[in-house]
């Protein structure tokens, strides 16, 4: 047990339980905000709060007001009731619930990795994780944008405010429908969700060495020199060469890529 918890407190797999942490606590708070001015309310910006899965926070209940005069109407999850009225002009967006599947997976599986029994196995499993996780919130992003492209060109012909042309709301940035700006931006749980990425990045850029959590800080202060000294041909990048930037930049107490491969190579590293 002792053995487990030690390996646990190496970067490379104490990251991946931290993203794990961030991306579960990213479903109790709202992942994406909208900020709206409009003369209607002088001097007062409304704001919108959307969660990973159908629920709105904020002043939805304002801007679900001011969306009828454009014909703009929040998506329908169709197969619950959300927190706010659905219009039946509204886009079905079924796919909303699927939002703490995707963030709970995603979750399980750096829990997964970083119990890995060998390193070669773990070196595999951060791999598989960061491309896995980049692909799936790049595809996410992907959808909810065409979500919105949908929404802005399916306007009410019955608005009140006619003339509008359709338009598409980015899902970071300002725009502006009629006299009506928004700007829109990461939540609590964006934020929460990117530093969990930046997390797995970190512990696949660890993945040959077998650093634990207290010495990080020694890495980043020693992680210049060693590109500086790359970029002036210092050393030839071999393995040996990288051992030894590894073993200065935390005072001497890493273990180097030689031997994460002779563990492997005899099968070892496994936790218990």
């Amino acid at each position: 047990m002792a053995s487990s918890l030690t390996r646990l407190t190496e970067i490379r797999r104490a990251l991946p339980l931290a993203a794990a942490a961030l991306l579960v606590g990213a479903l109790l708070v709202p992942v994406w905000t909208i900020t709206l001015t409009a003369p209607q309310y002088p001097g007062q910006e409304l704001l919108i709060e959307l969660y990973a899965y159908p629920r709105l926070g904020g002043d939805f209940a304002e801007v679900q007001g001011l969306n009828k005069y454009a014909g703009f109407h929040y998506p329908d999850p169709v197969f619950i009731e959300p927190n706010y009225d659905v219009s039946e002009a509204a886009i079905d967006v079924p796919e909303w619930l699927l939002g703490p599947v995707v963030f709970v997976g995603l979750a399980l599986t750096g829990a997964f990795v970083a119990f890995a029994p060998t390193v070669r196995k773990l070196k595999a499993g951060l791999t598989a994780q960061l491309v896995g996780t980049i692909t799936v919130f790049v595809g996410m992003f992907a959808f909810i944008q065409y979500r919105l492209y949908q929404a802005g060109h399916s306007l009410d012909p019955d608005a009140p405010l006619r003339g509008i042309d359709p338009f598409t709301p980015p899902l970071l940035g300002p725009y502006e429908v009629a006299n009506i700006s928004g700007f829109a931006w990461f939540g609590p749980g964006g934020y929460m969700t990117v530093l969990a990425v930046l997390l797995l990045a970190t512990a696949y850029l660890a993945r040959d060495i077998e650093a634990t959590v207290d010495e990080l800080p020694a890495l980043a202060r020693g992680l210049p020199g060693a590109i500086r000294e790359r970029r002036s041909g210092g050393g030839d990048g071999g393995p040996d060469d990288r051992a030894n930037r590894d073993r200065g930049a935390s005072d001497g107490t890493d273990t180097t890529r030689e031997t994460d491969r002779d563990r492997d190579v005899g099968g070892g590293d496994h936790v218990g």
